[in-house]
């Protein structure tokens, strides 16, 4: 089992992200669907009274939804997988500023295979030590990696870079943020932090170090990619409310439907 703590800084405050964060998904999401493969939202709704982060949080959104992936895995696990075992299922609770959501293969991997990512948004420049309230065992265990979303060059290839979801050029016309430059970590405001703890466990002999590894290498990707674009795109999202992102929410899980169904594969590949 690998731990890993990656924390991303933002030119946001904690309320704008919550918006930022949920019409992005969206907008992500339909860039990932076409071609039998993407994103098939099973449940959109809220939950109560489930207790979260040592019981701090308790209502929220609930969403389940199926990543058909069969393009994006490791070549290794495609030939040695069953066809239509390739489905990622993940169920989050998005108790905000908490989140967690976990990610199973049912069909295939059953219990030998689980994500689980725990994110907490706080107004700080990623200088909390503890953000999660780790026992000092599993404190041993995590390491914690930095995420610059201006920096071209780290995590990212070179697919992945768009001249209009590059921080370091971009410049918003609603609120005047960027671009990201020099230490623009330490003197941005407003500012917040994402602290994503990402714990992988795959347990399959031979393939355990394969997966494991994998996977944290695209996280770090992943994790730069969508929020370079979570910040270059805030003049399309500045200024929405939580009903407006209901409401976009109902249209992409139509659109996705539909766009699963035809076109061409989309998206990151591995």
């Amino acid at each position: 089992m690998i731990i890993k703590e990656y924390r991303v800084v933002l030119p946001l405050t904690v309320e704008e992200y919550q918006v930022g964060q949920l019409w992005s998904v969206a907008e992500a999401s339909k860039a990932e669907t076409g071609g039998g493969e993407g994103v098939e939202v099973l449940k959109n709704e809220p939950f109560e009274d489930s207790p979260l982060f040592h019981g701090k949080y308790a209502n929220g959104q609930y969403t389940y939804k199926v990543y058909h992936l069969a393009s994006k895995v490791p070549a290794l696990l495609r030939k040695v997988a069953p066809k239509g075992s390739l489905s990622i299922y993940e169920e989050a609770w998005n108790a905000y500023p908490y989140c967690r959501t976990v990610l199973t293969n049912p069909d295939y991997m059953k219990d030998a295979f689980c994500v689980k990512i725990e994110t907490i948004h706080l107004p700080d420049r990623g200088t909390t030590e503890n953000a999660h309230n780790l026992s000092p065992a599993e404190l041993a265990k995590r390491e914690v990696i930095h995420v610059n979303i201006a920096n071209d060059h780290e995590f990212l290839t070179h697919a992945d870079i768009h001249q209009d979801t590059r921080p370091s050029t971009f410049h918003s016309q609603k609120t005047g943020r960027g671009p990201l430059t020099g230490n623009w970590i330490s003197n941005c405001q407003p500012v917040m932090c994402c602290y994503k703890l990402v714990t992988v466990h795959f347990k399959w002999f031979g393939l355990q170090h394969l997966v494991e590894s994998y996977a944290h290498k695209q996280y770090p990707r992943l994790f730069s990619k969508f929020h370079r674009e979570v910040f270059c795109w805030i003049d399309k999202w500045h200024g929405l409310t939580m009903q407006d992102i209901r409401e976009i929410e109902d249209r992409v899980q139509r659109e996705l439907n539909e766009a699963r169904q035809k076109g061409q594969v989309r998206g990151m590949t591995g």
